[in-house]
């Protein structure tokens, strides 16, 4: 069984705000589908949020600037990891995802490179 992180981008500035109830509905859809995920023993991490106040990059020769950059036009809102066969199996979790089936975002599937499998 291979791992995958699948990772969540969304073209919202991920600090917008939302009404207590509709962060209430967000909350339980994410929870549901990451239930059904970790009840086939599939779910590796539930991973994390990741912020956007606060944040810095570092480039080259050191230099550091806040970040994430402005004129990106999706946000990397967070991750989570999973285990599948293969990648075909890793997407079809990812078709479920709240953040696909109204949130507007996107899922990325990505292999995680291990020692034994360095591709």
């Amino acid at each position: 069984m291979k791992e995958f992180a699948l990772i969540f981008r969304v073209k919202e500035n991920p600090t917008t705000q939302v009404s207590p109830a509709e962060m209430q509905q967000r909350m339980t859809s994410w929870m549901n589908w990451m239930g059904g995920i970790a009840a086939r023993d599939k779910l590796v991490s539930n991973g994390s949020r990741l912020g956007v106040q606060g944040s810095k990059w570092v480039g080259p020769d050191k230099v550091v600037s806040d970040g994430p950059y402005t004129e990106v036009k999706e946000f990397i809102n967070g991750y989570i990891i999973v285990k599948a066969e293969s990648v075909d199996e890793a997407t079809e979790m990812a078709k479920e995802c709240p953040i696909i089936l109204g949130g507007g975002g996107k899922v990325e599937v990505r292999p995680l490179v291990t020692p034994d499998n360095n591709q």
